[in-house]
């Protein structure tokens, strides 16, 4: 699918969401509600513990604190009845009543002959030193009490299991727990059949036992993000008959020091105790990337747990009646190690589907949706290529929504034709305030891509031109679709498709003799096709056929095509000028179909501004008048 989008800042043509769900998720209750609790106990009962203390310990005294000064001059005018002397604490009673306490000096031999002058009562108490041990418990008692609640606690919750961060987070999945069946995964054939395979060596090991046939140890699921990876090992969840443990390369990646590995080792074990069984690690990637390529290449928690599972997988002890299953959509990274025979002997890539592929899992993704008559699922399959299973699923519950949204009783054509424009181009902005100028500037510019995309014998068909806004920020697309599936492409495709990404931005030079910045996204997918055409496909006339594109990226940063550093300067200089010669090519060819076939073009925006959208035999209907020039080669 072919589609330009030219008055916006990003690439409109449909891209692959890393993050997105190979189409479905385990769903596993949450065993953390007890663990949680038993957390805010602690810290309750803490804080209750510590506001107990400061309530008792710290309560304000009704005793009055007074100088000695002022213990003197109270003495002095006979306001004292009696006093306490314990060390040097003076603890006392007013004649009006009342306490007061004040620290006098170590003898009272000072103060004592007004005391008798006065007839006030004294007492004289030891001052021992065996309340030391009572002020440091109370000093310590917030400590001890902290202390006391946490052991209290943390034994209770070890026999929940909470502390053990050594034990594998991998859930166990019945036969029954799981609702999904092989019947359920469509689009490749090939792929299922290998899968299916596992599944029947564990249900009948005695007729490949009897030849000879060990089972492979491990089986590693590649593919784009939303091929159905995941969904496929949940079919085999499904359909063995043994026990199936999955997981996620995250669950074993934690703070502590050797947890990964320990979790590798915890999970294996419960494995080998229930053999055969599968264990299914989603994600690989995670701890799978290759070793010694982070900063500085050292050794970290991440290699240590990779190690663990190298080894258990196929180390000294032998591995027996446990198969790993494993998905990652960047088999690039993984470590070697993992690849090699007698631990993932099998790598199946899980494919984009195909044209016959499509329509299958529209068929399934279909059958519990209540579908018009008039939906013909061969027109559907055909109009969405490069849509994964992910994608197919999205487009089938976006298509059930809007009918629900009008009030229908069933889901018709229509409805997945705007299910489609929505997850190609977005959500329609027909509110965004657009002035006539801007608006017969983006018709023109979509004009122009028609026009010639209708033209060029290489160029995939024209489906439908809009100048309606969408929610990504585009203004206007112009959408063609290929009549079949291809997986090779020519140089003459390459040009008329790059051809065709010029002509929005020669309308505009030939109505407006000015431009806009419109084709900007049209330059960068113009600039990449030259670009892929000379240093990677071998398409150049001078350079010939040779490949300069970098061939290994970095491992964190991702790969791309760039410019080697290991040929000269003016290699480098020659391929500039080859991919301006490629792109000035097309240029000049867009100029001059457009500048024939000027009239059509005018028609065609008149057409489309009053319209906003075009398709069908509306559009085929003005754009069967335009000519290919005859000097157009």
């Amino acid at each position: 699918m072919n589609e330009d989008n030219d008055f916006e800042n990003r690439d409109f043509d449909r891209r692959e969401d890393e993050d997105r769900d190979d189409q479905g998720q385990f769903n596993f209750p949450n065993n953390n509600n007890n663990n949680f609790r038993n957390i805010a106990l602690i810290v309750g009962a803490i804080i209750l513990s510590l506001i107990l203390f400061q309530t008792l310990f710290n309560a304000p005294s009704n005793q009055d604190e007074i100088s000695y000064t002022e213990f003197l001059r109270q003495v002095e005018n006979g306001r004292i009845s009696s006093i306490t002397v314990k060390g040097g604490l003076i603890n006392g009673t007013y004649k009006s009543g009342g306490n007061f306490v004040t620290r006098g000096p170590p003898e009272p031999t000072d103060y004592l002959s007004k005391l008798r002058e006065q007839g006030i009562s004294v007492t004289f108490k030891e001052d021992s030193d065996s309340n030391w041990f009572f002020s440091l418990l109370i000093s310590l008692l917030p400590v001890l009490l902290i202390v006391g609640l946490w052991i209290f606690m943390m034994r209770r919750m070890q026999g929940n299991n909470a502390l053990n961060f050594g034990q594998s987070k991998a859930d166990l999945v019945s036969k029954e727990f799981s609702d999904v069946s092989f019947d359920d995964f469509a689009g490749v054939e090939e792929v299922k059949q290998e899968v299916e395979e596992i599944v029947e060596y564990l249900k009948n090991p005695e007729r490949f036992e009897k030849l000879g046939a060990e089972v492979p140890k491990g089986m590693i699921l590649v593919g784009a993000p939303g091929t159905g990876k995941t969904l496929l090992s949940r079919a085999i969840a499904g359909e063995a008959d043994v026990p199936f443990y999955q997981t996620s390369g995250s669950n074993f990646v934690e703070m502590f020091v050797g947890v990964g590995a320990s979790r590798v080792r915890n999970m294996f074990e419960k494995a080998k105790e229930n053999s055969p069984s599968i264990i299914f690690i989603d994600e690989l990637d995670a701890i799978g990337r290759k070793r010694g390529a982070g900063i500085g290449g050292g050794h970290d928690e991440r290699e240590q747990t990779l190690n663990e599972l190298l080894s258990e997988m196929d180390g000294f002890d032998p591995n027996e009646g446990v198969i790993i299953l494993a998905a990652t959509n960047r088999p690039d990274v993984l470590d070697p190690a993992l690849l090699r025979p007698g631990r993932f002997d099998r790598k199946i890539t899980v494919p984009s589907p195909d044209i016959k592929g499509r329509k299958e899992i529209l068929e399934v993704h279909t059958k519990n949706k209540e579908i018009s008559e008039d939906v013909d699922l061969d027109i559907l399959a055909r109009r969405t290529p490069g849509f994964v299973g992910a994608d197919l699923e999205n487009l089938a519950n976006e298509a059930a929504l809007l009918a629900g949204r009008k009030g229908k009783d069933t889901v018709e054509m229509t409805d997945f034709e705007q299910s489609i424009d929505r997850v190609i181009a977005g959500v329609k902005r027909k509110g965004m305030a657009i002035n006539e100028d801007e608006k017969e500037k983006i018709a023109y510019h979509e004009s122009g891509h028609a026009i010639i995309g209708k033209l060029l014998p290489n160029a995939d068909p024209v489906h439908k031109i809009s100048i309606i806004p969408r929610s990504n920020g585009a203004l206007g697309f112009t959408l063609q679709l290929p009549l079949e599936e291809k997986f090779l492409v020519s140089k003459s495709e390459l040009l008329d498709k790059l051809t065709t990404l010029l002509g929005g931005r020669t309308a505009e030079e030939l109505i407006y003799s000015e431009v806009t910045t419109g084709a900007q996204d049209d330059f960068k997918k113009g600039t990449d096709i030259a670009k892929r055409m000379v240093v990677q496909y071998g398409m150049s006339d001078k350079l010939g056929p040779i490949n300069l594109g970098s061939e290994n990226g970095n491992v964190f940063l991702g790969e791309e095509i760039v410019k080697s550093n290991e040929h000269s300067e003016e290699v480098s200089s020659l391929v500039d000028k080859e991919i301006r010669k490629i792109v000035e090519s097309c240029h000049e060819k867009a100029q001059n179909i457009l500048s024939q076939n000027q009239e059509i073009l005018e028609k065609l925006a008149e057409k489309l501004i009053e319209v906003e959208e075009l398709e069908g035999e509306q559009l085929e209907e003005i754009l069967d008048q335009a000519a290919l020039p005859s000097n157009s080669s």
